[in-house]
């Protein structure tokens, strides 16, 4: 999966969260500019401001601490979203201040499908957020600007016209989302439409399954692969698995479209050669069932994929909950010979308290502590860290959002043994998979 690559010995880089910062966005808007003007086009640049209220709130009540806490897991949400959904063109990420993020992309989008961008990233982010260990949860709620970039329109008036709309929509009781041009949004497909719409894809088979390769890094062999899902849409174009699963919650229907993509998914691996493995995410609605444990077995077993090469991934959002009945759900899968990931490790609050009661093999690393871990001798250091106390509690370490060859090279002398990510290859469909396999 791609995201925009900081360097973190720029000034251009935010450093709370990673992002870019005000000046890296301008600069980065710029060059998109100067590109398709060389080549006699113009720059299909599209831009949404995003504020977070409630800040304030989460210093005075939890400490600043966690008010940062909360701003990097929105930075995280929002650079996951972007990568999920851009694969084809480039995008940027930026923290401008405050609680203040840009999020700008240089790819044709139809002006419905910015909008429902919008709408589903509006929604992710307000999922809530760890407090702080032990201080329960937090949510923050999201108002976007949305905008076009009008031919020749320089970045600075852009970040202008988008601010002055955010402010006008924070006036605006239970209103969220302001096009900064003025006009009305794009009528279209609401909510119910598009949960319509993913219930008869569901029903169509219509959700495609995709592998993202994972490498050994000692000797370069294909190892396995992440499974991911996407949904093209017919009119809103490619749906990433974060707002599908955005749109499966509100149709009550997350349970559903996580068993079709993990049947899908394991039937197309069981023609994998034996010596290489599947990861497979799993969600809070799985997590809450009582019987996910045995009706999961069961199901690995009818599609004849050994319960030994899976491993199953999960994040910290989906332990919020109730910690205790996942671990209990964790050690039954583990039990039957399944391995289990804790996924982006290193984002959000890093609850180390999942360390010490749930049954993990590996800890995958996020993105963020890798990204600046060839130039930048304190991301190292926490990158030594992290491995130092995974050796020491026996788990194997994955490297996610491996987009350089140095990153490369530094994740294998420090120990790593997995990665995946642009560099090693991008997510591809089943049978393009079956011939790297070959």
């Amino acid at each position: 999966m791609r995201h925009a690559v900081i360097d973190r010995n720029e000034p251009s880089r935010d450093m709370l969260t990673g992002l870019a910062n005000r000046a890296g966005a301008m600069t980065r808007i710029a060059k998109w500019q100067a590109k398709a003007a060389a080549e006699g086009e113009a720059a299909p640049i599209h831009a949404m401001l995003i504020g977070i209220g409630r800040i304030a709130t989460v210093n005075l009540a939890y400490g600043e601490a966690a008010g940062d806490g909360a701003l990097s897991e929105i930075a995280r949400r929002i650079d996951h979203f972007a990568a999920d959904e851009f694969e084809t063109g480039g995008f940027l990420a930026a923290r401008l201040d405050g609680g203040k993020f840009l999020l700008t992309a240089c790819e044709p989008c139809s002006r419905e499908r910015w909008q429902w961008l919008g709408e589903a990233l509006a929604d992710s982010l307000a999922h809530p957020i760890a407090a702080a260990e032990g201080a329960g949860v937090v949510r923050l709620w999201p108002r976007l600007s949305l905008i076009r970039l009008a031919p020749g329109e320089a970045a600075d008036s852009l970040l202008d016209r988008l601010a002055h709309s955010l402010d006008t929509a924070q006036r605006v009781h239970g209103k969220r989302l302001f096009w900064a041009d003025q006009t009305a949004e794009v009528p279209g497909r609401g909510a119910a439409q598009l949960e319509v719409d993913l219930l008869a894809a569901l029903n169509r088979d219509e959700i495609e399954i995709c592998f993202q390769p994972q490498y050994s890094l000692s000797d370069g062999t294909l190892v396995g692969a992440e499974a991911l899902a996407r949904w093209q849409h017919p009119d809103l174009g490619l749906v990433g698995a974060g707002p599908l699963f955005e749109i499966a919650e509100r149709a009550d229907h997350v349970a559903q479209l996580s068993r079709h993509i993990a049947e899908r998914a394991l039937t197309k691996a069981a023609a994998w050669p034996r010596h290489l493995r599947m990861s497979l995410n799993i969600t809070p609605a799985d997590l809450a069932s009582t019987s996910f444990a045995e009706s999961f077995t069961g199901l690995l077993k009818n599609c004849g994929f050994p319960a030994d090469r899976l491993t199953l991934e999960l994040t910290e959002q989906v332990l919020l909950s109730d910690i205790e009945q996942a671990g209990e759900a964790l050690g039954e899968l583990r039990a039957a010979g399944m391995r289990i990931a804790l996924d982006d490790f290193g984002a959000g609050f890093c609850n180390f308290r999942y360390l010490k009661v749930l049954p993990l093999d590996t800890l995958k690393l996020d993105r963020a502590m890798i990204e600046g871990i060839a130039e930048d001798p304190r991301d190292l250091a926490v990158l030594r860290g992290i491995i130092a106390m995974a050796r020491a509690l026996g788990l194997s370490l994955v490297a996610e959002g491996i987009e350089t060859e140095a990153q490369r090279k530094v994740a294998k002398r420090e120990g790593v043994e997995v990665v995946q990510g642009f560099l090693t290859g991008k997510p591809v469909g089943a049978e393009d998979f079956l011939k790297l396999t070959r």
